[in-house]
């Protein structure tokens, strides 16, 4: 599972379809329903500047991310996306031989995800759960799928916005991973969630128990706290059915010794330049909404 997900504020599918969804409710004051509210595309596209997972290289070169979301009646939604290397850099590590201009991993999802009220001092939870296949081409060697269970809750409408993401693999490593993200989303153009141009800062912190760890060569049998983020985005709406957005992020092991020398230790496999436990990454995608 890949954390450049994370850092576009949305998972492929659920949390992108919160937004979307919304639009497409019944007009209660009119009594009229809107006939196409039964179903909602998402189409997107990013780039990220480079491939990580759980703030681990994957690829140190930039990841091309095409997705598709469809959700219906604002409750279940199938789609997913696809990872393309863009460079010949990605394939020193893993086994994979030459990724430029492949597709590296499929991940088709299927979920449900809505909003609930829970009044006016918690306001409005947002819930997104889906299952994934990781599908993983083999280019090169042997690579194993695997599949995830992921959850996350958010509290839409305080000022500091917690989200809280958990995600189980049940197929290769059988680890769990627990991220919370805090953050606040200023509107510079225009007001609330529909804010022509808005500036979201955060900061989130993941944990890993022993399966995830030793997984990823961090530590054999050693739980603790993983990657820690400080992002800023930036959300610029294009009228009612497109968006742009781009962010910025620095991550790193800060907390625990052991796992920031595992990370630093794995990172280093991908040659010079590499050999540190923090990464700074980038992106910038375009979504459109049906």
């Amino acid at each position: 599972m890949n954390i450049v997900k994370s850092f576009c504020a949305a998972a492929a599918c659920g949390c992108a379809v919160l937004a979307a969804a919304g639009e497409g409710l019944a007009d209660a004051e009119n009594g009229e329903t809107d006939e196409e509210s039964a179903v909602c595309i998402e189409a997107g596209l990013k780039i990220d500047s480079r491939y990580l997972t759980y703030s681990l290289i994957e690829g140190k070169d930039p990841i091309v991310t095409p997705s598709l979301c469809i959700t219906f009646f604002d409750w279940v939604y199938v789609g997913g996306e696809a990872f393309i290397d863009v460079t010949k850099g990605n394939g020193k590590r893993g086994g994979y031989g030459n990724r430029a201009g492949k597709v590296t991993t499929y991940d088709p999802a299927v979920g449900i995800a809505h909003e609930f009220s829970l009044g006016e001092t918690l306001g409005t939870l947002a819930l997104d759960f889906d299952y994934i296949y990781e599908f993983i081409p083999r280019h090169k060697g042997s690579m194993n799928d695997t599949q995830y269970f992921d959850l996350r809750l958010k509290l839409k409408d305080l000022w500091l916005e917690p989200l809280l993401w958990i995600e189980r693999d049940f197929m290769l490593d059988d680890g769990t991973y627990v991220n919370l993200e805090l953050g606040h989303t200023f509107p510079l153009v225009g007001e609330g969630e529909n804010a022509t141009f808005a500036f979201r800062p955060s900061v989130a912190q993941g944990f890993g128990n022993k399966q995830r760890t030793r997984g990823y060569d961090l530590a054999q049998s050693h739980a603790g706290l993983m990657d820690g983020i400080v992002k800023g985005e930036f959300t610029w709406r294009l009228g009612d059915h497109a968006k742009i957005v781009a962010y910025a992020a620095y991550c790193d092991y800060w907390f625990d010794r052991s796992l920031r020398h595992g990370a630093r230790a794995r990172n280093a496999g991908w040659g010079k330049g590499c050999d540190h436990s923090w990464n700074f990454v980038g992106g910038v995608g375009v979504a459109f909404e049906f």
